[in-house]
């Protein structure tokens, strides 16, 4: 996949998952506004109460949306067989876009209404979607091939080393902006740190990195460069600060995305084994949707 079907196949979900969240708040915004004991008498009550057709519909499409989402990501993750069908970037972009979908859907399909052992579901699938932004954060931040598997520490140094040697190359016209570039790019900023001192650092760097950025641009304005290589010089120096940086919190990062690991698979279990009592319920009481 080239990068301009990239663009389109991650913009797609951004759009559809937009038109589905402005769809459903548009048409159930007067119903799901009312109080709880004045629903019944509204005329959208029918199609909208969770065993409507509307509501209950929305409970399925959105279970089944999170349980393919899981399983498509978790098979293509673990499976050797299919380590070579699409990157795992890819993958990993329909797991979050079924998994944030289908929780909105559910969420509908509750009418707001949390009570009871699906409660407790309502609220694992919350963590569990929270946890995987934060899960989403983390794992960008661990350097990886285009396939998701981990690149390997030395190859990180010998990728950082080549694109310092290129950098400062093209950069001689300006010693304070490469002395600048070297302590913004010092991957021994961020080691030593604990959790939290690096997350503080990881923000304050965002100020930092923006405003060398924005004197590189000014600097390369009145230099004889052309336009395409000031364009290749601040993505040079941008990869550079990002790939030290990453460098310098792989440790952290690593440790981070296992114990990621032990909090998100917890409510993720508890989610799906509530949601199966909850659909077995469900049919042995007989409500079923329009078959």
């Amino acid at each position: 996949m080239n990068k301009t079907l990239h663009i389109i196949y991650v913009s797609s979900f951004f759009i559809v998952g937009t038109i589905v969240l402005v769809l459903l708040a548009f048409n159930g915004y007067q119903y799901y506004s009312l109080p709880i004991e004045e629903r019944f008498f509204s005329s959208s009550h029918a199609s909208l109460k969770p065993s409507g057709a509307w509501g209950h519909g929305f409970g399925i499409i959105g279970t089944l949306m999170m349980i393919v989402g899981v399983s498509i990501y978790m098979i293509r993750k673990r499976s050797r067989k299919y380590f070579t069908f699409g990157y795992l970037k890819h993958w990993l972009e329909l797991h979050i876009f079924l998994c944030t979908v289908g929780p909105i859907l559910v969420l509908y399909h509750t009418a707001f209404k949390f009570g009871g052992i699906v409660s407790v579901s309502f609220w694992s699938m919350v963590l569990v979607v929270l946890s995987g932004v934060v899960g989403r954060f983390i794992y960008i931040q661990i350097p990886r091939t285009i396939q998701g598997k981990e690149i390997d520490i030395k190859d990180l140094i010998s990728m950082r080393e080549e694109l310092v040697t290129k950098m400062k190359l093209e950069m001689l016209f300006d010693v304070r902006l490469i002395n600048e570039l070297d302590k913004l790019a010092s991957t021994d900023r961020y080691k030593g740190l604990g959790i939290l001192n690096t997350f503080v650092l990881y923000f304050k760097d965002y100020f930092k990195i923006h405003s060398f950025i924005s004197k590189l641009k000014k600097n390369l304005l009145i230099s004889n460069f052309s336009k395409i290589k000031r364009k290749e010089i601040i993505n040079k120096a941008q990869a550079e600060i990002i790939l030290s940086r990453r460098l310098g919190m792989l440790h952290t990062m690593q440790n981070l995305f296992r114990y990621w690991h032990i909090a998100h698979l917890p409510f993720a279990i508890a989610m799906f084994v509530i949601m199966i009592i909850h659909v077995i319920v469900t049919i042995t009481f007989g409500y079923k949707w329009i078959f």
